[in-house]
């Protein structure tokens, strides 16, 4: 299944800020997320929260407006029809420069300017094509349950590897690393990671690849 029906490509200049190429084994600056309002972050460990506003006093029933009783009179509305539901958005797609080695480090600092910029932590999911994060191989030294605990829990970033990604459950942002893998696994996983995507789906790699591999089954 194409992922851009209309640009059987990614470039570099697609649906975002351009990502300038970056030295072998350095990460390029990551674009901005897709701007908008965001609801705001829950504290990641360490760092204070913005002070939560007071809720609005409720209404007391002297301030409550009369209700009006209807005419018995009065013929009854017609019930609307439902319409059919508009067909979800595609998420954008950004792609970050980046060699093997230096893939996983883009997908970091990424990942730090999607918090920065008011994403919370439990929003975004990273995909590992080549080996696991490091976080991942820690949890799941625990035990699979307790790995898979925390991805429900959904209170921060979740790290998965390609063989875990279609577990892995939706969320606004998905940020895939190709930092290895064969080409079979990663043209497996990036249609998937695109699934999972609601809002932004950032690919950090080789560019050509990235193409050659979003170009099969185009």
């Amino acid at each position: 299944m194409p992922l851009l029906p209309e640009e059987p490509q990614i470039h570099e200049s697609a649906q975002g800020p351009r990502a300038t190429s970056a030295p072998s084994g350095r990460s390029a600056p990551t674009p901005r997320p897709v701007p908008g309002p965001r609801p705001a972050a829950p504290p990641r460990p360490g760092r204070p929260g913005p002070a939560r506003p007071k809720p609005p006093a409720q209404r007391t029933s002297r301030e409550s407006a009369p209700a009006v009783q209807p005419e018995p009179s009065a013929p009854t509305a017609p019930a609307a029809v439902p319409t059919a539901p508009a067909a979800a958005a595609q998420p954008q797609i950004q792609l970050i420069p980046a060699s093997v080695e230096g893939a996983l480090d883009a997908a970091e600092e990424a990942v730090d300017l999607l918090l920065d910029s008011g994403r919370a932590p439990g929003e975004v999911l990273v995909i590992t094509i080549g080996d696991p994060h490091p976080w991942a191989t820690h949890e799941l030294s625990f035990g699979d349950a307790a790995y898979w605990a925390q991805h429900d829990a959904g209170d921060d970033v979740f790290y998965a590897d390609a063989g875990a990604a279609e577990r892995a459950t939706r969320r606004p942002v998905v940020v895939v690393a190709l930092n290895g893998g064969d080409d079979e696994a990663a043209a497996t996983t990036l249609p998937l990671a695109l699934g999972r995507a609601g809002a932004l789906l950032v690919v950090c790699g080789d560019p050509q690849r990235i193409n050659s591999l979003l170009g099969v089954g185009v």
